[in-house]
């Protein structure tokens, strides 16, 4: 197994959900935290309790990964200590409605493509040349069962989840011959702020995707996570499908109540 001890790992999207579950866990393995997202409150608090329960280092910076411009500088910026990452986490995404495409809102087309896509490359673009000039290092995106099956009012999210397996697939061709590993993690459905992003607030509603299952918690993609940059260097999960085992496929679940 790779030791992740002194590690450096940049995760996006840490403020909550599967990023804080990530940081949680690398953090018990003693990796070095490199956390980023848009609620710079959320991960002051966050990195005090890393710091306090794992004694390791952890460095935050408020981030949108929707802003190539912010995100360069952003890591340019990075104190020397921190500027060789080992591992990269993808975890910044959302979903917006279940409307159907026709009824889309342009605001929310822009954000999902923003964030899902374009925030993805624009981070690993960054990222990736220190990786490779110093032929180690890992990137890990977080993906979803909809990057693999299309679902009813999901149009625009499930071409984005479907663009990150094409990316992931993409950069393990361009990778081949250096060091570098490329893995994407695809869960099915997750109890975080996910579906209350989506439905805007409306905790009902998001409270009714989950009803009467048991649905995968962040950690446990987290886990998935960590497995992926722990297996020895000759070994790249490329891909990891992760479902509860109430949830068949992105719609068919078994709703014990």
């Amino acid at each position: 197994m790779t030791d992740l001890k002194d590690r450096t790992v940049l995760i996006t999207g840490a403020s909550a959900g599967i990023g804080a579950a990530c940081a949680e866990v690398f953090a018990g393995r003693g990796a070095r935290l490199l956390l980023c997202a848009r609620r710079a409150d959320r991960l002051a608090a966050l990195a005090e309790r890393l710091r306090r329960d794992h004694g390791v280092a952890v460095h935050t910076f408020a981030l949108d990964v929707r802003d190539a411009a912010a995100v360069r500088e952003r890591l340019d910026e990075l104190p020397e200590a921190w500027r060789a990452i080992d591992v990269l986490v993808n975890n910044a995404g959302l979903a917006k409605s279940r409307d159907k495409f026709q009824d889309q809102r342009y605001e929310h087309i822009d954000a999902m493509v923003d964030t899902n896509l374009k925030g993805l490359l624009y981070v690993t673009r960054a990222v990736l040349p220190g990786m490779v000039a110093r032929d180690r290092g890992h990137v890990i995106n977080i993906g979803s069962i909809a990057g693999r099956q299309v679902y009813a009012g999901a149009t625009v999210y499930c071409a984005t989840k479907f663009a990150v397996r094409a990316i992931t697939r993409g950069l393990k061709i361009d990778l081949l011959g250096t060091g570098v590993r490329v893995s994407s993690v695809d869960p099915g459905l997750v109890e975080t702020e996910f579906s209350l992003v989506r439905f805007e607030g409306d905790a009902e509603r998001a409270a009714a995707v989950y009803a009467g299952l048991t649905p995968l918690s962040p950690r446990d993609v987290a886990e998935a996570v960590v497995f992926c940059a722990t297996r020895p260097p000759h070994v790249d999960v490329t891909e990891m499908v992760v479902l509860a085992s109430d949830q068949a496929t992105a719609t068919m679940t078994h709703r014990r109540s």
